[in-house]
């Protein structure tokens, strides 16, 4: 089964519509990476913390919106090791953390459905050939997919090590891709049975 990633509550940024939660995301990436410097992004890490705290997110859910990335993380912090210093490592790490943390409290806080509407909303004054219903529907399931992903990532690793293949990468990516695959067929076929264009 396919789901999504909203957390239940009633806090300000719950009731926010998805075009406001969108549009603060937005800025926020964007000061991230114009205005570069620690006195941009710990600001930003303690706004991202405040967000989590005022919405009730629990440290495990940020935990479980990170963990999937830590490998990518990791490579990335070691090459910019190699090519400049510990610092900026640093620095360049925490700035995906941040942009990954917000992005989840934006989706953890918003309901696919509501994604949904206000993409129909937007394009209500598209021209009539503009296939609205598609583009919707095309959102809602790439929304719905990246936490079974994440699923399927973590059944992964799990078999992995019960084979003794501890990080092997191509171990990962290939049933990965596989059982992603199979998930879209599966849409696919449920899409084609209920006569949706």
């Amino acid at each position: 089964m396919i789901i999504d990633t909203y957390v239940f509550g009633d806090s300000l940024l719950h009731r926010a519509t998805p075009g406001k939660k969108l549009l603060a995301l937005f800025v926020f990436c964007t000061v991230l990476f114009i205005f570069e410097g620690w006195w941009t992004l710990l600001p930003g890490l303690a706004l991202v913390a405040a967000a989590y705290s005022f919405a009730r997110l629990t440290p495990r859910l940020a935990w479980l919106a990170i963990r999937p990335v830590i490998p990518i993380l990791v490579a990335i912090f070691l090459v910019q090791l190699y090519f400049a210093d510990v610092d900026l490592a640093a620095f360049v790490v925490l700035r995906f953390i941040a942009l990954i943390l917000a992005a989840s409290v934006v989706t953890m806080t918003t309901k696919t459905s509501e994604f949904v509407d206000a993409v129909m909303t937007t394009l209500k004054h598209a021209p009539s050939w503009v296939p609205r219903k598609q583009i919707a529907l095309a959102i809602a399931l790439a929304f719905r997919f990246i936490p079974r992903i994440r699923s399927h990532v973590a059944d992964i690793r799990s078999a992995q090590a019960a084979r003794g293949l501890g990080r092997n990468i191509r171990a990962l990516i290939v049933p990965l891709i596989l059982r992603t695959l199979r998930d879209a067929d599966d849409i696919a076929n449920a899409i084609d049975a209920r006569s949706v264009d």
